[in-house]
């Protein structure tokens, strides 16, 4: 492709991005996260500016900063978020300070240390994007506006400028469906639960887990524009939803004619709760609903003239046509530009990666090229991974985001390719005639393995990658901890080189360990690293206790790696007892399933109620925070239990959204395992074969009766986790694995 072109079609885009925004209120978004920050005194150290002069040349986010040692230290950026990031810039390098999900670290020295010549760094990326649309049902459902803020601020800290906003469309939605004569019970019919609408929103799901409550739908709103007044406040582009073209069923009621086609089923959900309906791109319904819609939204949440949609997410089309697929595509967009001339679709890339045989070179084209060059900006969703860019010509021409996806569900399990993200962005740039506009974050589920997004986060504003990771990696351990301490240190390099390092296949961000499955004995439990690095890194962290014991970062560090050791131990015993089973040794068997079922899974439950992070009561109680009523509790912590477990009524999705928590371990994966090695002691005394069917219908019904159980779980920390994690790595750490360490 000509470069020219490329730069048309990149020029159209950065027209299309956002308004200019106010300095002034920029400014001040900034000064008010300081404050929030590091508390009103020490933010008065900082003088604040923003001035988009600043990015005059580059035309690109950038930020300056000069002072300190003793004087103020100023911050200049060329946009709020550019401000935002050049005051963590100083926090992190110039401080030593971290910021995290997991909480922070903001020892300032005083007085605060010099920069020693003016610092000017502008990005080399026109967007830093954030989120998947799944994030919002995996990690947000259940936020309120306390818990945003810290998000946003985290946003605005990383240097993020691009970002989904999708609370309260629901309740647009509602009014559009009102208006054109559906009843209140079709419509309510129509929406997921609150956990599971993400898969409602692209298509795949309807009805599964509703209804919505009329309380659900005021608040959404009210969550939506503070969500909306503070990311713009920072000079945020919000992407807001659109039309994609699914419809509900009660459409053909009050428009018989209407031409729609039923899609297939998705997730193992029957046609109750999947096979969406799809307007015909050449039906009149289509571009008044999607103008209706998105008339109704902006003139509620107003428009950064970012949307997105998604008509074909895990969804085969009906056609595998060109000219469908371009049909469709172009209606959905000028559903969009009828109400908003400056329309940009921001599209999920997942669709090309997840079902590469039917995306095929003219069926990827047909998309592509039905959207004009730099209107439709797509998100190479799983690019450190299976990046869609280098085999598509560049998305055809369109600009891509480079995205790390990373987690899948919002699984726990340590696991990462840091080389790949590390090389990743610069790679897709030098692509030839590269359309790259941005690098990306976008997890299923947030709130793990938080040294991944710390190195993606700084990939945002990196022109080259970083060159040595193992000094990368050190230093961010430094700063995690507030202090140096050897063993600590070297622990995040084996673990760098080891549970960070996948490569290839086994980069699928899923975690299928035996413990967070449904047990057989068809389960693999090969890993791409050597579980001894776990088990060593486990022990240097055990050593820097002493030193360290007193950062809550390191204290949330070593349980996750003693969440992580025991998972790995789980593997060995699973092993050990699927071997004896297999040659018909009981005493071997009853030993290995024992210690397994009977000492790790109740050792790991005693280990994760230390910390409120990795309890199931805590994740509970958000649901039930979120309701206005005790049947609305009732009915969003079954949501939530359902997405931790079967996610479907009957396990369409088992274990999908798997997670390690206090009471989730004693109460559901526990009991799951005790069923499984009586029932291999039962085969092996009786001499009947072990029947994985009639296994599993057992199973399910334990599983159920958590599901619909009504248990409350502690909702405060027990126990001192690293008292627990001594004990354990004494009585159950294999010797020879950490005899080196």
């Amino acid at each position: 492709m000509p470069a020219a072109t490329v730069a048309t079609a990149l020029g159209l885009l950065l027209l299309a991005g956002g308004s200019a925004g106010d300095e002034a209120r920029e400014a001040a978004a900034v000064r008010a996260l300081a404050a929030r920050l590091l508390g009103p005194e020490r933010a008065a150290e900082f003088v604040v500016s923003v001035e988009r002069a600043l990015a005059a040349e580059s035309g690109l986010d950038t930020y300056r900063l000069s002072g300190g040692g003793g004087a103020p230290v100023r911050v200049c950026g060329s946009s709020g978020v550019a401000a935002a990031a050049g005051l963590h810039r100083y926090l992190r390098d110039f401080c030593g300070c971290h910021v995290a999900w997991s909480g922070s670290q903001l020892h300032l020295p005083r007085p605060l240390p010099a920069v020693p010549e003016e610092l000017t760094e502008a990005t080399p990326h026109r967007y830093r994007y954030y989120q998947n649309v799944c994030t919002q049902s995996y990690s947000f459902v259940w936020w309120d506006w306390a818990r945003w803020e810290q998000e946003i601020d985290w946003m605005a800290l990383n240097g993020i400028n691009l970002a989904l906003a999708w609370s309260g469309q629901e309740a647009i939605w509602q009014q559009v469906y009102l208006g054109l004569g559906l009843t209140q019970s079709e419509v309510d019919e129509y929406f997921t639960g609150p956990a599971f609408l993400a898969w409602g929103r692209m298509g795949n799901l309807h009805t599964w887990g509703g209804p919505l409550p009329a309380s659900w739908h005021l608040k959404q709103l009210y969550l939506q524009h503070r969500i909306l007044e503070r990311m713009r406040s920072f000079g945020m582009t919000a992407v807001l939803p659109a039309f994609a073209g699914h419809v509900p069923k009660a459409i053909t009621r009050v428009f018989p004619q209407v031409n729609v086609t039923q899609l297939g089923s998705w997730g193992h959900f029957n046609c109750s709760y999947s096979c969406p309906f799809l307007l015909a791109p050449g039906d009149p319904l289509f571009p008044i609903i999607g103008s209706l819609f998105l008339r109704e939204l902006t003139r509620e949440f107003g428009s950064d003239h970012v949307y997105g949609a998604d008509t074909f997410n895990e969804m085969q089309p009906p056609s595998s046509e060109p000219s469908y697929l371009a049909a469709v595509t172009a209606a959905v967009f000028e559903a969009m530009t009828a109400v908003d001339p400056e329309a940009v679709w921001l599209l999920q890339g997942w669709l090309f990666q997840h079902q590469p045989q039917f995306w095929g070179p003219s069926q990827l084209k047909a998309v592509l090229r039905a959207v004009p060059r730099g209107r439709l900006l797509v998100l190479d969703l799983f690019a450190e991974n299976q990046p869609v860019y280098s085999r598509s010509d560049s998305f055809q021409g369109q600009p891509f985001i480079w995205c790390m996806l990373h987690n899948f569900g919002g699984n726990h399990g340590l696991f990462g390719a840091l080389g790949a993200v590390n090389q990743g962005p610069a790679a897709a740039r030098r692509f030839p005639n590269s359309t790259m506009v941005g690098t990306g974050i976008a997890p299923e589920g947030i709130g793990q393995n938080e040294v991944v997004y710390a190195l993606m986060a700084e990939l945002g504003w990196r022109k080259d990658p970083v060159q040595d990771l193992e000094a990368w990696v050190t230093g961010w351990a430094r700063r995690r901890y507030g202090a140096s301490q050897p063993g600590a240190e070297a622990a995040w390099r084996l673990l760098l080189h080891s549970v960070y390092n996948c490569s290839g296949d086994t980069c699928r961000g899923h975690n299928h360990s035996p413990l967070v499955r449904r047990p057989s004995l068809q389960m693999n439990t090969t890993t791409w690293y050597n579980r001894s690095d776990v088990f060593k890194a486990w022990h240097l962290l055990l050593t820097a206790a002493p030193a360290l014991a007193a950062s809550p970062a390191f204290r949330y560090d070593l349980l996750d790696i003693t969440r992580q050791a025991l998972q790995e131990l789980v593997s060995v015993y699973y092993e050990k007892a699927r071997t004896a089973y297999l040659a018909k040794e009981l005493v071997p068997l009853l030993r290995a399933g024992g210690i397994l079922a009977y000492e790790l899974l109740p050792a790991l439950d005693k280990v994760l109620a230390t910390d409120s992070r990795f309890l199931l009561g805590s994740w509970l109680q958000q649901a039930r925070a979120a309701a206005s009523s005790k049947a609305e509790a009732q009915l969003y912590e079954q949501n939530s239990r359902y997405q931790l477990t079967l996610w479907g009524p009957e396990g369409n999705i088992l274990d999908y959204a798997n997670k390690q928590l206090a009471g989730l371990v004693a109460d559901y994966y526990t009991p799951r395992w005790h069923l499984f090695m009586e029932a291999l002691v039962k085969s092996l005394a009786q001499g009947t074969p072990f029947q994985q069917r009639a296994f599993d219908k057992l199973v399910f019904q334990a599983e159920l009766a958590f599901v619909l159980g009504s248990q409350q779980y502690p909702t405060m920390p027990q126990g001192d986790t690293v008292e627990l994690a001594k004990r354990i790595f004494l009585k159950y750490c294999p010797q020879e694995a950490v005899a080196s360490s």
